[in-house]
């Protein structure tokens, strides 16, 4: 891929931001199945790169390093949505504690905690923890596809608002998406910050805050499922 991007004649953008396209494969890869080959997301990176020089508009006010990381993000997980290994009861549970967070956040005013969801679903908390793991590798709640604002499964809601115009959408998504983080509880809302904005992996968070990776992923995937039940709007099918 990257052979036959040079013969077209690109412009040196894509031998410079190479590297870039494996540090993004080499990071989501991270938080993605066994099954998925590291070769396969640095290969539908440099699309995405490539997509990324050709519609890059500086007007727009985001730089070309954001603009081309959010493209070579999407290219990439577009490529695991294609093979998706999830078995569908996986996304029928996932869906399920997102919506126990909803209600009980709805009628108490409060952030749901564990207790709460256990209760309302009438589980134990070893199966929560087991349907928080399962989803975990999840396509649909990774936490990449819910941060970046231009990709992901909140964006392809976006696709079927017609009636607004695709900027405004997009920006008062993004003010949406905003929010709904800043109001995370602070553990959830730290790992999402140390994973997204600092670029640690999961053992390294747990060394910060002195849990195990197991239960960085718990967190952060928690994290992703009470954040979709706040922004139903933008999910819902």
């Amino acid at each position: 891929m990257y052979t036959a991007v040079q013969s077209g004649g690109t412009d040196q953008r894509v031998m410079q931001h190479a590297p870039l396209v494996k540090r993004i494969a080499y990071h989501l890869l991270n938080r993605l199945p066994d099954s998925v080959q590291v070769d396969d997301l640095i290969q539908a990176g440099m699309l995405g790169l490539l997509e990324a020089i050709k519609n890059y508009d500086a007007s727009q006010g985001a730089s070309f390093d954001t603009y081309a990381g959010i493209r070579i993000r999407g290219s990439m997980l577009d490529e695991v949505r294609r093979s998706d290994w999830t078995p569908r009861s996986v996304h029928k549970k996932s869906r399920m504690v997102s919506d126990a967070i909803r209600i009980i956040e709805n009628k108490t005013g409060r952030e749901a905690r564990d207790i709460d969801v256990v209760e309302y679903l009438g589980i134990d908390i070893a199966e929560y923890n087991h349907i928080l793991q399962d989803s975990s590798s999840c396509r649909v709640f990774s936490v990449e596809e819910l941060a970046q604002t231009g990709d992901g499964y909140l964006d392809e809601s976006l696709e079927h608002e017609e009636g607004l115009a695709d900027g405004l959408s997009r920006e008062s998504f993004q003010q949406a998406l905003a929010k709904a983080i800043m109001g995370l509880p602070e553990r959830e809302r730290l790992v999402i910050s140390l994973y997204y904005d600092e670029e640690l992996n999961l053992r390294e968070i747990g060394e910060v805050l002195n849990v195990s990776e197991s239960r960085v992923s718990q967190i952060s995937t928690q994290a992703v499922l009470r954040l979709r039940s706040r922004l139903t709007e933008w999910t819902s099918d």
